[in-house]
């Protein structure tokens, strides 16, 4: 009796233990995993509601800080690399080959416009002219003298004309070559200070190449290109910024030139915006161009940080009175410009609203707070 009872056992073991058909499996697990979807999603919806209706969540008000909210300037910019540059910068050099016979300056020399720097040998042209100027003195004699002879019906016209012609030849060549001898000397076309010779006396100098350098440092400018995608907001007479990050250094002023024509090659346009005051900079020192393109007087800034979002909208917390107690009011709103960490609120809020600045992060619409 005992055997077959063991016997028994064994055979319902078995046949628990058999596997199911495959297709049975598969089904109950998509019954079950549809059956955990539907829970996962009521119970989403359960703590949502009870969030929203929860104002228990702490026996006491939660702890904030709230600031009332005034209009206030907001001025959103762009920003560009750019340089520092000299706006009088210039190279003198040769007009003429030849060898340097003399340079009159040195390295920080402050010169004057049309001061003498350097020198050519021009020995030569100097020797042609007094030629030429002795060539002169005869030919005027001779004129004169065939010209009162013409006066007095003497002589021929011919030989008038031909004086005459020989003065005003000698008197172009000498013209000529005075202008040449100018051209021998190297003179500054502006007033500054010499920021580099590169010439020495015995040198070869060649047009165009090694020469003086003259730079005006009481008028200088920050010069940088902007994308053509800003050509509609960046005009002549904007506002701007100049930051000279390697001396800490903040400069206010207006853009004086923006150009029309786009570089086809970059997609940019060049702007320019004049500093003066300013000894301390250098032409070429690295610079960030701050361009305003947007401002406004009278604006509703907060932190962007403060900002809050939900699937459709975004908003910030304000403090409300409700029946005598001070609560947490989501407000919904509107996000116009943001920068440097702020934003412009087109709607929303209005002034003298206590927005809610610190210990906003856990809180829920209708809970109870203190500041």
């Amino acid at each position: 009796m005992k055997k077959n009872f063991i016997y028994l056992a064994m055979a319902l073991f078995i046949a628990a233990c058999s596997p199911k058909e495959s297709g049975d499996k598969k089904a109950e697990l998509e019954a079950l995993k549809k059956e955990r979807t539907a829970l996962d999603k009521q119970i989403k919806e359960l703590e949502a509601e009870i969030a929203k209706t929860d104002t228990t969540k702490s026996k006491d008000p939660e702890l904030v800080v709230v600031t009332e909210i005034q209009p206030q300037e907001f001025t959103h910019y762009i920003e560009i690399q750019g340089k520092i540059d000299a706006d009088e910068n210039v190279l003198v050099t040769p007009e003429m080959p030849g060898v340097i016979k003399a340079v009159y300056v040195v390295a920080g020399q402050s010169v004057s416009k049309g001061q003498l720097l350097a020198e050519l040998d021009n020995d030569a042209m100097r020797k042609n002219i007094e030629t030429l100027e002795s060539q002169l003195g005869f030919a005027k004699e001779m004129y004169n003298k065939q010209k009162a002879l013409w006066d007095q019906k003497i002589g021929s016209e011919v030989q008038y004309l031909s004086a005459k012609n020989n003065v005003e030849t000698l008197e172009k060549s000498i013209a000529a070559a005075r202008e040449q001898l100018n051209m021998s000397k190297l003179t500054s076309p502006i007033s500054g200070l010499v920021d580099n010779v590169d010439l020495k006396a015995g040198q070869i100098g060649s047009p165009g190449f090694q020469g003086i350098r003259v730079v005006n440092m009481s008028s200088l400018k920050a010069k940088g290109e902007v994308s053509e995608s800003h050509s509609n907001v960046v005009s002549t007479g904007d506002n701007a910024k100049i930051i000279i990050t390697d001396l800490n250094k903040e400069i206010d002023t207006k853009v004086s030139f923006a150009a029309r024509v786009i570089n086809p090659q970059s997609r940019t346009f060049s702007v320019e915006a004049r500093i003066t005051g300013e000894s301390d900079l250098k032409p070429n020192m690295i610079a960030v161009i701050k361009i305003a393109d947007y401002e406004a007087k009278e604006a509703m800034v907060v932190d962007l940080n403060m900002i809050q979002h939900s699937s459709d909208a975004s908003f910030i917390y304000v403090a409300a009175d409700k029946e005598g107690k001070k609560i947490a009011q989501r407000r919904q709103i509107t996000v116009g410009k943001t920068y440097d960490g702020h934003a412009e609120i087109v709607s929303g809020i209005q002034k003298g609203d206590r927005v809610v600045t610190s210990g906003y992060q856990n809180l829920i619409d209708g809970q109870e707070i203190k500041f």
